[in-house]
């Protein structure tokens, strides 16, 4: 399975509108050619999703770099009618399958019953599966696979990819107060002085 994100990055709201508007375009065109997508987690907003994550299934590779990259939507604002703005923009990535997943005592993990649409079958098993990575705190509840199995090898993917976002965020933080410094070199106050 291939993780993809749906983000509206820092744009206003109608470009969370317009990941709603992607991600229904998305599941219309996977179901008509029989591509599995799942929606793994999602931040919903008043006026749509700010990001989502899916699950597409591998046998659609073709199908799936057609999506990847910026996608354009071009709407006059239901949010704001009178705004003169009719483009908006979304990202849509494909996250690689980090190399290295967490071991299995590493992480808590907790059958727990699915929720949401999915006929009988959601409401008799406990196929979900909630995990958290004990020492980041990073927690996750995957329900997009019919089985505990398949749900908890998802479920430690998405780990290892927030840990592997979580150190390059540190990363960055780190470059950027670097960077910072040379702003915030306080003049007159030297603690040592030199001639030459």
């Amino acid at each position: 399975m291939s993780i993809v994100q749906i983000s509206a990055a820092l744009g206003p709201a109608e470009c969370e509108l317009a990941v709603k508007y992607t991600l229904q375009e998305m599941q219309k065109q996977a179901k008509a050619q029989k591509i599995q997508l799942d929606i793994i987690e999602n931040n919903k907003t008043q006026h749509g999703y700010s990001s989502l994550l899916l699950n597409i299934a591998d046998d659609a590779p073709t199908w799936l770099n057609t999506w990847l990259g910026t996608i354009q939507w071009t709407f006059q604002s239901p949010i704001r009618p009178n705004h003169k703005r009719k483009n908006w923009f979304v990202g849509i990535t494909q996250f690689e399958t980090p190399q290295q997943l967490p071991s299995d005592d590493t992480i808590l993990f907790q059958a727990c019953r699915a929720s949401g649409a999915g006929g009988q079958h959601i409401n008799t098993t406990d196929s979900a599966i909630h995990a958290t990575h004990i020492a980041s705190g990073i927690s996750v509840k995957v329900m997009s696979e019919r089985s505990q199995h398949a749900n908890k090898r998802l479920a430690k993917e998405l780990i290892a990819l927030k840990l592997q976002q979580q150190l390059e965020n540190n990363h960055a933080n780190h470059k950027q107060a670097q960077h910072l410094q040379h702003a915030l070199i306080e003049r007159g106050n030297a603690v040592k002085s030199f001639k030459k």
